[in-house]
């Protein structure tokens, strides 16, 4: 992984450890996340150059050093979504095992909040992360995944990495990229709401039984949970009314008086 792929992941992880532990030191961050191919002093260098130090600092607008770092255009921005399946958006958040860090990556329906997909591992890098999530979200859709796709993150490495690049491109997905959180808001919320409504809440100790219960809290957000912009439906129910919705609104075939 290529230095500016593994600090643009770092960066992230880092405003989410801070978000979550305002006075934690940078020296006990390192320890907390323990991160691959990056020494202490380098990282300590690297989260004081984004605007981190011992204090809680307003967050820089770029949430990584952007030279170097593939940067897309946000498509969403502005944008007026009418249906599934026009954009997905995506996001990496870390959940914390008996002092064990592990990722968590979902990809979501922009129109339906619904999670096509999802993925826990061990480390940051993109086969384990963003690429098998992305893969389950496009066997998901099936046959009903269209082309033109908006491809939603922010300025991770592991979205703009060359394994997952060729999989966007080869579903002829248009990549988009936010520089601040709260333009990739749908994707931050879940991420939140999977860990304090319900893997907070649950008895897991080791990797294994994380895997279980990520599975079990996306089936549970999916077919349980209303949402007030879905008209208090499920995210699952919502896409079934559109569906038969569409099905009672498809113009009837007329036979032509010409053939």
């Amino acid at each position: 992984m290529a230095k500016q792929e593994i600090e643009a992941n770092l960066g992230i992880i880092i405003h989410q450890i801070r978000r979550d532990h305002p006075t934690m030191s940078l020296r006990a961050m390192y320890y907390k996340i323990n991160p691959h191919n990056l020494g202490r002093d380098a990282f300590e260098q690297l989260a004081k150059g984004l605007g981190y130090k011992t204090e809680l600092r307003r967050r820089p607008s770029r949430t990584t050093d952007s030279s170097g770092v593939v940067r897309f255009e946000n498509y969403l921005n502005g944008l007026t979504l009418t249906g599934v399946n026009q954009a997905f958006s995506s996001d990496i958040t870390y959940f914390e095992v008996n002092g064990i860090f592990y990722y968590l990556t979902f990809v979501i329906d922009c129109y339906s909040r619904k999670v096509l997909g999802h993925s826990v591992s061990e480390t940051l890098h993109t086969q384990y992360t963003t690429l098998p999530a992305l893969k389950q979200a496009i066997k998901l859709r099936g046959n009903e995944f269209p082309k033109g796709v908006i491809f939603h993150s922010d300025g991770g490495g592991q979205y703009y990495a060359k394994c997952f690049l060729e999989l966007t491109k080869k579903h002829e997905m248009k990549n988009s990229m936010c520089e601040m959180a709260y333009e990739n808001g749908k994707a931050e919320r879940l991420n939140g709401i999977i860990k304090n409504n319900y893997l907070k809440h649950w008895q897991i100790n080791t990797l294994k039984e994380l895997i279980k219960s990520v599975d079990r809290a996306v089936a549970l957000y999916n077919q349980g949970k209303p949402h007030k912009k879905l008209n208090y439906k499920t995210p699952e129910q919502f896409e079934i009314e559109i569906l038969n919705l569409q099905k009672r609104t498809k113009p009837m075939m007329t036979k032509s008086f010409d053939a």
